[in-house]
């Protein structure tokens, strides 16, 4: 155990700014556009149901600490051949997810300069700079960063609602169960997910807390609370207050607060999107370099600096990072269709790990383990129609990485053929 790693307190803080990311102040509208007032029982149930995820990576990282977490927990569980795939579609991944990513982050600042979309490109260049310097040191410092920006955002939550109660007392009128629409509440219910899928994320930096075996469950816990928290608060300042501006919430900051949100919420947005890109940096990074270890991809990324970082496994994701956002200006790529492409290799992420989970974790956790692998899958039915590029990735990186373990398997002599040496 270091003193020097993160604490729970600050572990939260990594996973709700992961969380809340760029959709912090634009879920909530989104919600409210297709569920009403029923979008705060969307969110209630979102809360309630990524509590049994939370847990179980938990659980899982706790107990099995590893840098390339849930691909660690599929080869215990299922082979070394299911975790290698598994760890290879997120690599391919999260340079992808962070790019678009990063791309959303940029839109929150957009208003604030003039002829906005000439500077795209250099601008998410400029944080992928900033995102190596972050990373550089470890997590440490990123930790206490992100403690103060979820601080800064629950504060400005708490002041709207302040705010909206003495400046605009009424009191909440429950919807009328008449008005009670199934699929608006599924669609919301959808759309709130989203504002989820990163809880893996903190799997693998166990070995950067101080004690994972005490520390990362509570973290996660607190993580997803703390978001559900928010995301509830904000979609209710939505409902009750409303906007005709197009980001509602930069709306209900100018009549609450005597304008600025532009620039508040913008900058708070910026920046939860940067934390996000942040955590999932440090994640792939140490993933390449703990398969570099294992043999799987080349060794030169093993390097580490004097921060524990593996740097150059961390200078190849940037890297990475900086070709997607190039191919993606020079195409005109669609925002949607990354996020979609994104959306389903986690969810295949997700489903192995809540598997491994029946596997691994004592009898005891048996409920937890099945009601999250359940969750995983009706996930997986809801979105079928995005899972093509999951697929695709395990068609094409399954038979590559069966070939390359039976090449290193053939390769090591059994044990005893080494020839005697007479003396």
């Amino acid at each position: 155990m270091s003193d020097h790693g993160i604490g729970r307190w600050q572990g939260a803080a990594l996973m709700a700014t992961t969380l809340l990311g760029t959709g912090v102040f634009i879920l909530p509208q989104m919600t409210v556009a297709v569920a009403g007032s029923w979008a705060l029982l969307a969110w209630l149930l979102l809360t309630l149901a990524v509590v049994p995820l939370a847990i179980t990576f938990g659980l899982l990282a706790s107990r099995f600490p590893h840098a390339t977490g849930p691909a660690h927990f599929a080869a215990l569980a299922f082979g070394e051949l299911t975790g290698r795939v598994l760890g290879l579609m997120f690599l391919l991944v999260v340079p992808l997810g962070a790019s678009a990513a990063l791309m959303m982050t940029f839109e929150f600042i957009a208003p604030l300069l003039p002829s906005a979309q000439q500077w795209r490109l250099p601008v998410e260049f400029g944080l992928l700079g900033l995102l190596w310097l972050l990373n550089y040191r470890g997590l440490q410092l990123s930790a206490r960063l992100q403690f103060g920006l979820t601080l800064l955002i629950i504060t400005v939550v708490l002041l709207l609602l302040l705010a909206f109660g003495l400046l605009h007392p009424q009191p909440w009128q429950y919807p009328s169960p008449a008005d009670f629409n199934r699929s608006a509440l599924a669609a919301a219910c959808a759309i709130a997910f989203w504002s989820f899928l990163g809880v893996e994320a903190m799997t693998h930096l166990a070995h950067d807390f101080r004690d994972a075996s005490k520390d990362l469950l509570p973290a996660l816990l607190r993580g997803c609370l703390v978001v559900g928290a928010i995301y509830l608060a904000c979609s209710y300042l939505v409902l009750m207050a409303g906007s005709e501006h197009p980001l509602a919430m930069i709306g209900i900051f100018n009549q609450l607060l005597g304008g600025y949100g532009e620039l508040v919420l913008g900058m708070l947005g910026f920046c939860s999107g940067i934390a996000t890109v942040n955590v999932y940096t440090a994640s792939v990074a140490r993933s390449l370099a703990s398969f570099s270890e294992q043999g799987i991809t080349p060794g030169y990324f093993q390097q580490k600096n004097r921060y524990h970082m593996p740097q150059r496994a961390l200078s190849a994701i940037i890297a990475a990072m900086a070709v997607v956002l190039v191919l993606t200006w020079l195409t005109a790529q669609q925002l949607d269709d990354l996020i979609s492409w994104v959306n389903g290799v986690f969810v295949v992420i997700y489903l192995v790990s809540m598997a491994a989970a029946c596997q691994l974790l004592p009898r005891r956790y048996k409920a937890v383990s099945v009601l999250s692998f359940a969750l995983c899958l009706l996930l997986v039915i809801a979105i079928a129609e995005h899972m093509l590029y999951a697929l695709l990735l395990i068609l094409l990186v399954w038979p590559a990485l069966y070939i390359q373990q039976r090449k290193q398997r053939l390769s090591v002599p059994p044990l005893g053929s080494h020839p005697s040496v007479d003396g």
